[in-house]
């Protein structure tokens, strides 16, 4: 089996970083549902802006409030205004056609690439 990349949400912009969360990604539900991302689930997040690459896992954020926000020690290594790229991978067999969500500069659906 291959980890793959399974869904992407591309150039979203960080709307908020929580330091005293306990740690994690808050998401808009909707970009959520559009890129197929569980609650719970392990995401790689990428920062565009200044390299920066972590794991963490994603909590459900207000559904199409556009909230992108890094909590807890994501906090600290990609801030507010960021643009980023969160990706989800699955363990298969076989190749499979990743759902790419790009998201606008306020983090609303444009389309799937």
């Amino acid at each position: 089996m291959r980890s793959v990349l399974r869904s992407k949400i591309h150039k979203a912009i960080v709307t908020e970083a929580d330091l005293n969360y306990i740690g994690s990604i808050t998401i808009d539900e909707d970009l959520m549902e559009k890129g197929g991302f569980w609650s719970g689930e392990k995401v790689l997040v990428v920062s565009n802006t200044s390299g920066t690459r972590l794991e963490t896992y994603v909590i459900v954020g207000e559904r199409n409030s556009g909230i992108i926000c890094m909590n807890g020690a994501a906090a600290h290594l990609i801030k507010t205004g960021e643009e980023i790229i969160i990706m989800g991978f699955e363990l298969t067999h076989e190749p499979i056609k990743p759902t790419i969500v790009l998201v606008d500069p306020n983090n609303k659906f444009v389309r799937f690439l």
